[in-house]
């Protein structure tokens, strides 16, 4: 099924409509993602890959919301989400329940690596952090991998959203 945003405003899915759809092994942590722009966008982004899941961490506004409805073009309704206190419990509780989940925050870290270098394996854990102060220190220590993206020019960062994209993307093109 595809629907094009006007059909995803207006459509209220089934549950056996989201039962059908296949899933990736991809988890998307959002660690006190202040924007609420940038969570629905996110939403959008977790429904382009098929991921099975978004989790809501710590300040991070949760649906229903009205402008993670209106950024996220109702996708809330179709990608299954979750909220945890902190991002730690979110990825110790996923580590709990999934063998050999591969956590990887996107950061710009003395540890992290180029993020189209590394070998993304599923399951998988992706870690976006708040807009000023990034991921945690105290995920950055349980992440097994830290990605990060060049920058060429002045600015310092991308948008959390953007950098998550390009990182799914690069995911999605591991067999």
């Amino acid at each position: 099924m595809k629907l094009r945003a006007f059909e995803l405003r207006t459509t209220l899915p089934k549950i056996e409509d989201i039962e059908k759809i296949k899933k990736n092994e991809i988890y998307i942590i959002l660690d006190n993602v202040l924007d609420t722009y940038n969570v629905g966008a996110i939403f959008r982004l977790a429904d382009a890959v098929a991921a099975k899941k978004v989790i809501l961490c710590g300040q991070t506004e949760t649906p229903p919301n009205t402008r993670i409805k209106k950024a996220s073009i109702n996708t809330t309704e179709w990608v299954q989400w979750e909220y945890a206190e902190t991002a730690i419990s979110a990825i110790q509780n996923l580590k709990f329940k999934i063998q050999n989940l591969n956590v990887v925050a996107i950061e710009q870290n003395s540890n992290s690596m180029p993020y189209d270098k590394v070998d993304y394996r599923f399951p998988i854990a992706l870690v976006v952090g708040n807009e000023t102060s990034g991921v945690s220190k105290e995920v950055l220590e349980i992440a097994d991998q830290i990605v990060e993206l060049p920058m060429w020019g002045v600015n310092v960062s991308l948008n959390v959203m953007v950098c998550l994209g390009i990182v799914l993307y690069e995911v999605m093109k591991k067999p």
